[in-house]
């Protein structure tokens, strides 16, 4: 959209007109006597069309520069206030194990826990979002940022063995907690999820949940694991529990020293409950701020009036 700031200079538009009808014509206060008279000097000078459309551009040039000409461009909307929530997912070996029940199918739990955390993913658009994996150890992924898009790329792209097959549930924590340092976010966020006991790392878990609560980070851990369920085997169908390594006794401590909650998945419609449970307990912030980029186009006229100053004052140095 293209506007001008001072507008109001456009009403001194006429002002040469004006000047030129008020003030009076200059007259000749005494005549010279010649014996013959120069060639041509009984012409009359007078301006022509082109030297008034140039001198009337000019003119019009000024009164553009002086009115501040600005494009704006197309209005973008951000949130001042924001969460920072850091996404850490347990990436051991246990994970491939298939006790998801998806539409009648069971599936491993990765793939299970991708497909519920890029719809969650997608409904955090003005938070910050980040993202730790951990397994032997714990790697930050992905550091806090806006592009939830690409937070959602870097999830999908994880595959079994990336960082280890052992479990760093401390570790997890930890790193998690270090990214919110230097966050000035009103809330601090971590959502872990895991699907066994801390088998690795530096840092027990309950160590790693009480840095964070000291560092005002709330913790929201999920277990994941289908606990007793069927499987056909070639003597018959047994009762096996594929949840016999979750460690719900220290992910629930964990939740309570930090205030937040644990949670329990047994298939990947619990999981999808879980996730909009915590969207409705950390609610995006709804304040939104709209802003215009603007431009500057003053320089453009007053370039062209400078231009045809020069020309103007060319012209007349050659009629003197």
């Amino acid at each position: 959209m293209f506007s001008f700031i001072w507008w109001w200079m456009w009403l001194l538009l006429p002002l040469p007109y004006i000047v030129r009808k008020l003030l009076p014509r200059v007259t000749t206060q005494s005549t010279v006597q010649l014996p013959t008279l120069p060639k041509g000097i009984e012409q009359v000078p007078s301006l022509s069309i082109s030297r008034v459309t140039v001198i009337s551009l000019l003119w019009v040039s000024l009164l553009t520069a002086a009115a501040r000409p600005v494009w704006y461009g197309d209005p973008v909307q951000t949130q001042p206030l924001h969460r920072d929530l850091m996404l850490t997912v347990d990436l051991s070996g246990s994970m491939s194990q298939q006790d998801m029940l998806v539409d009648g199918d069971y599936v491993d739990r990765l793939t299970s826990v991708k497909s519920v955390l890029s719809e969650f993913i997608s409904k955090r658009k003005g938070d910050r979002l980040g993202l730790v994996l951990f397994a032997d150890h714990a790697y930050l992924q992905t550091p806090l940022t806006f592009d939830i898009e690409t937070v959602s790329e870097q999830l999908n792209r994880t595959v079994f063995g990336l960082v280890g097959k052992l479990t760093a549930i401390g570790e997890g924590i930890g790193i998690a907690t270090k990214t919110f340092i230097n966050s000035e976010a009103p809330q601090r966020v971590i959502v872990l999820l895991s699907d066994g006991t801390n088998t690795a790392g530096v840092i027990e878990p309950l160590e790693a949940a009480q840095l964070a609560q000291k560092s005002d980070v709330t913790i929201y851990t999920v277990g994941v694991g289908a606990g007793e369920m069927k499987v056909k085997s070639f003597f018959g169908s047994r009762t096996v529990n594929t949840a016999q390594d979750l460690d719900e006794s220290t992910l629930t401590k964990i939740a309570e020293i930090t205030g937040g909650q644990y949670f329990r998945a047994r298939n990947q419609q619990d999981l999808n409950d879980i996730y909009e449970k915590i969207n409705a307990l950390e609610p995006i912030a709804s304040s939104k701020q709209t802003w215009r980029p603007s431009s500057e186009w003053f320089r453009f006229p007053l370039m062209l009036a400078l231009l045809l100053s020069v020309s103007v004052f060319i012209v007349r140095s050659r009629d003197v």
